[in-house]
Formats: structure tokens, C-alpha cells, sequence
């Protein structure tokens, strides 16, 4: 088989916000913006990797069969950042993390040395969803 990751989804509750801090703060090239108001699908990626996206999208849009509770618990999950999650690699997480930090960007975690063998960092984005940044190696 020959499959390759092409889009992953993420929430969204202020498309202007999410689209600032991928574009701006990460770098990520615009690749579409469909929509209106908070009904916005804005598709991101990183440049020189055209064919991996990450599509923003708002969280439970109506017509999807969930349920005002559905929809408040959601809400709630991604104020506190358990919702979505994303994992980057950068190859120096260190300069990577200073550049995030000093755009104002919510920090969870700074680099550290994991037992398991990375060097990670994590922030939140302006939707609570944890974004995680590993070193390559």
C-alpha cells in the first residue's frame, strides 16, 4: 500500500486568531479559506510540504448530529486543551520554541529531554489545542 497523511483536523472558535498564529507565528503557508464568519474551514501547511495539511475547522458545526450538550462539552474540552492535539518536528526545538514564545504564544511545556529519547516543547494555539514540537533527529 502506498498511504500518506494528507490532511488532520483541528478546531477552531476564532478563525482570525488560528489563522494569525499558523500563518504568522508557525510560518505555515494559507492554502484555502472557505467560509464566513466563525463557519471558516482554513486550510494550513508547512512550506516545501505541499501534499500535508492541517485543516481548521469549527468545532461541532451544525448539521453533523451532535447535540447542544455534545457541543457544550466540546467547548469545554477545548478551553481546557484536551480536545485537539498535534504533534510538529522541527530540527532545533530550542530556537523554535523562543521564536513561538516570543509571539505571545500560550506555553505549556518548554523544551525539555523526555525518558523516552526527544526533546520536545508544547504551546497551545488560540482554540486550547495542544501543539507539541519535537526535535528531529
Amino acid at each position: 500500500m502506498d498511504i500518506t497523511i494528507y490532511a488532520s483536523f483541528l478546531p477552531h472558535d476564532d478563525p482570525d486568531a488560528s489563522l494569525a498564529f499558523y500563518r504568522d507565528t508557525l510560518g505555515f503557508e494559507v492554502r484555502g479559506d472557505v467560509g464566513n464568519g466563525k463557519m471558516r474551514w482554513i486550510t494550513v501547511g508547512p512550506a516545501g510540504q505541499p501534499s500535508t495539511s492541517i485543516v481548521l475547522e469549527p468545532p461541532a458545526p451544525p448539521g453533523h448530529g451532535i447535540t447542544d450538550d455534545e457541543r457544550r462539552t466540546i467547548t469545554e474540552m477545548m478551553a481546557k486543551g484536551t480536545y485537539g492535539f498535534i504533534l510538529l518536528a522541527t530540527k532545533d526545538v530550542d530556537a523554535t520554541f523562543e521564536k513561538v514564545r516570543a509571539s505571545g504564544a500560550d506555553v505549556v511545556q518548554e523544551p525539555t529531554d523526555q525518558p523516552y529519547g526527544v526533546r520536545d516543547c508544547a504551546i497551545r494555539d488560540p482554540a486550547g489545542n495542544v501543539v507539541r514540537i519535537q526535535e528531529s533527529r
